[in-house]
C-alpha cells in the first residue's frame, strides 16, 4: 500500500511539475519585427512605459508603500529597480532574496513588471553597494588605483576574486528569480551599472599595469579585424595609425595617451561584465543592457567615466561581451537628440533606462519622439516618485497616450508608417525651432513650434510656443493619421503637386483597442481647415482625416 502511495504521489508532483511548466508565460526576448527590435513580454510586443525608482529607494517597504500607487497613477507599466549585493549576500555564500521577493510582489499587485538592475561591483563606476566583506577585505578583493598608486572605492577588474564573488552572487540571483517569478514578473537584467574608471583613464594596479605592458588579446584583434570596415571610426583610426598591429602592446597597437587607456578599460570591464551577464543568462535568458554615463563637452578620459559602454568604444565592449544584447545610455543632458542618436543601431534593441532633468511635458515629448524615430523598446524617466504632483500628472497623462496607442506603434514600428518630431537641442540649451517637414506616404507634413501670425492682424512674425514640442506621426491609413505631442502646428501637403484639405480632425481615446471620439475640431481649433494645433503640455491623441484637391 505504502508503494502504490509513494507512487501516486510522485505522479502527482510530476503532474504538478508539468502543469506549472505548461502554464508559465514564455520569458521575455528581444525579436527582430518588421525592421524594428521589440521587447516580447508573454510572447507578444511589450513597450515599456517605465520609471527608474532611486536608488535607495526599494531599500525600505515601508518608504515604498505610498510610492506603488503614485507609480501606478503616473500610468507606468514597468519599474527599474536595484537588486543590491549588500543586501543579496550580507555574509559570503549566504543569500537573503527577500528584498527582491517584497518589489517583485508589489509590482504585480499593482500590475507593473520590473526590470532588474544589479547593483554589484559598480554603480556609477565605484563599488559602494558591495557587501561589507568584499569591501573589508581588500587583500582578497583588490581596489583599483591610481598612476601614483593610491587605492580607489573601485574593485579591480583584474582581480579574478572580485569577478568569482561577483558571478556567484548574480547566478544565485538568477536562478532565485527563474524559480520563483513564474508569473515572469522581471522582464530585463541590467548586470551592473555605469562602469568605468575615474578620476583616471585606467586602474594602474600592479596587475593592470602588467596587463597594459601585454600584447593586446587575440579575441579583440580579431573582432576589429572582422569588423574593419565598420568600426566606428575613432577607434578604426587609431587603429589604423600603428599598421593594424596585432601581437603588440597596447599603446603600440593604439597609440599612447587617455584614449588607448580608455580602449584597454573598455576592454577589461567590458569582459568583466560580459563574464557577469554570460553566467547569469546561462540560468535564466533575460534580456541583458548595460547603461553609460555620458560624456560632457571637452572632458577626457577618466573625467567621465571612463571606458564604459560610450560610442567610441562600442565595437570594444561588442567584442567583449557577446551576452549583452543591448548598449544604452542615460540620457540626462539638454542634447537629449544628439546623444541619443548615437547609440541607434540596426538590429539591436534601443532602450533609454535614465533621463530627467527636464519638466515632465520634455520628458514625454523625447520619449514620444524614442519610441517613433528609435524604434524604442522604452523609455524610464528617473526618480518618478521624487517628482511633483503637477508633474506626476502631466506623465502620467502622457503615458495614458502612449499605453492608448502602444498596439498601433508597436505594429509600426519599422515600417516607414510612423515617424517622430522633435527640434534638437544644444549642450548649451539653445533649441533649433526651424520648421520640420517629414514624408508618409503621399503627404507631406511641416511641423513647426512657433504660433502662426494672426490672419487679421497682419504680423508676419511666428511667436515660439511656450514649454516643449515633439511628439509622432503615425499612418494608420492612406488618408488618416494619428498625432501625438505637445507644443506643435502641423500644416499638411502632398508629394505630388495636388493640395490636402483636412477632412476631420477628431480628439478622441482608444478604450479596449476601440477608438472612442470626443470633440470634432473643425472650425477655430485648425484654424478653419489650415493646420493641427497640438496643444503643449496637453496630451491627447488627434485622429486626421486628409484629401487632396487641385
Amino acid at each position: 500500500m505504502r508503494i502504490v502511495e509513494s507512487l501516486l504521489a510522485a505522479a502527482l508532483c510530476c503532474a504538478a511539475v508539468a502543469l506549472q511548466a505548461v502554464a508559465a508565460p514564455p520569458v521575455s526576448q528581444l525579436r527582430s519585427v518588421h525592421g524594428a527590435t521589440q521587447l516580447f513580454v508573454d510572447g507578444k510586443p511589450f513597450l515599456v512605459r517605465g520609471g527608474e525608482l532611486d536608488n535607495s529607494s526599494a531599500s525600505s517597504p515601508a518608504f515604498m508603500a505610498p510610492v506603488w500607487p503614485r507609480l501606478k497613477a503616473m500610468n507606468l507599466n514597468a519599474v527599474l529597480v536595484p537588486a543590491y549585493w549588500e543586501r543579496i549576500e550580507p555574509t559570503e555564500g549566504r543569500f537573503d532574496f527577500s528584498s527582491v521577493d517584497t518589489v517583485l510582489a508589489n509590482a504585480r499587485k499593482h500590475d507593473m513588471r520590473v526590470v532588474l538592475l544589479w547593483f554589484g561591483s559598480w554603480k556609477n563606476s565605484m563599488s559602494s553597494y558591495a557587501p561589507a566583506w568584499v569591501k573589508r577585505d581588500q587583500s582578497r578583493f583588490p581596489r583599483a588605483q591610481t598612476s601614483d598608486g593610491k587605492g580607489l572605492e573601485i574593485l579591480s577588474a583584474h582581480a579574478g576574486e572580485n569577478l568569482k564573488a561577483d558571478i556567484r552572487a548574480y547566478v544565485a540571483l538568477m536562478k532565485h528569480i527563474r524559480d520563483t517569478d513564474t508569473l515572469r514578473t522581471v522582464i530585463m537584467v541590467q548586470p551592473e551599472n555605469e562602469v568605468g574608471m575615474i578620476p583616471e583613464a585606467r586602474d594602474h594596479s600592479a596587475a593592470a599595469d602588467a596587463a597594459f605592458k601585454a600584447p593586446v588579446p587575440a579575441a579583440l584583434t580579431d573582432y576589429l579585424a572582422a569588423h574593419k570596415d565598420t568600426l566606428v571610426p575613432a577607434l578604426r583610426e587609431a587603429w589604423a595609425a600603428g599598421g593594424f598591429k596585432t601581437g603588440a602592446s597596447w599603446e603600440a597597437t593604439f597609440g599612447a595617451g587617455p584614449a588607448t587607456d580608455e580602449i584597454f578599460n573598455a576592454w577589461f570591464e567590458g569582459l568583466y561584465t560580459g563574464k557577469v551577464a554570460a553566467a547569469g543568462k546561462a540560468v535564466y535568458p533575460l534580456p541583458a543592457f548595460v547603461n553609460a554615463a555620458l560624456i560632457r563637452p571637452g572632458r577626457q578620459p577618466g573625467q567621465y567615466p571612463s571606458g564604459g559602454p560610450l560610442p567610441q568604444v562600442f565595437d570594444v565592449w561588442r567584442a567583449a561581451a557577446p551576452a549583452i544584447d543591448m548598449l544604452v545610455p542615460d540620457l540626462y543632458f539638454p542634447n537629449f537628440v544628439e546623444w541619443a542618436l548615437k547609440y541607434e543601431t540596426p538590429g539591436r534593441g534601443y532602450f533609454i533606462p535614465e533621463t530627467g532633468r527636464v519638466g515632465a511635458a520634455e520628458m514625454a515629448a523625447n520619449a514620444f519622439w524614442a519610441y517613433a524615430r528609435l524604434n524604442a523598446i522604452g523609455v524610464s524617466p528617473y526618480a518618478p516618485e521624487y517628482l511633483s504632483p503637477e508633474e506626476q500628472k502631466v506623465l502620467g497623462d502622457a503615458n495614458d497616450v502612449v499605453a492608448q496607442l502602444a498596439p498601433q506603434i508597436l505594429a509600426a514600428q519599422g515600417s516607414g508608417k510612423l515617424v517622430g518630431i522633435r527640434p534638437p537641442t544644444a549642450f548649451d540649451g539653445k533649441t533649433d525651432l526651424s520648421p520640420q517637414k517629414l514624408v508618409l506616404g503621399r503627404y507631406t507634413l511641416d511641423v513647426h513650434f512657433k504660433a502662426p501670425p494672426p490672419i487679421s492682424i497682419g504680423q508676419k512674425e511666428e511667436t515660439e510656443l511656450p514649454g516643449s514640442h515633439g511628439g509622432f506621426v503615425l499612418q494608420t491609413g492612406p488618408d488618416e493619421f494619428l498625432v501625438a505631442g505637445t507644443g506643435m502646428y502641423v500644416y499638411f501637403g502632398t508629394t505630388d503637386g495636388a493640395q490636402a484639405g483636412i477632412e476631420s480632425v477628431w480628439e478622441g481615446r482608444y478604450t479596449k483597442g476601440v477608438w472612442v471620439p470626443g470633440r470634432c475640431l473643425n472650425g477655430d481649433e485648425t484654424n478653419q481647415g489650415r493646420h493641427l494645433f497640438v496643444p503643449t503640455a496637453k496630451f491627447t491623441v488627434h485622429r486626421v482625416r486628409l484629401y487632396t484637391y487641385r
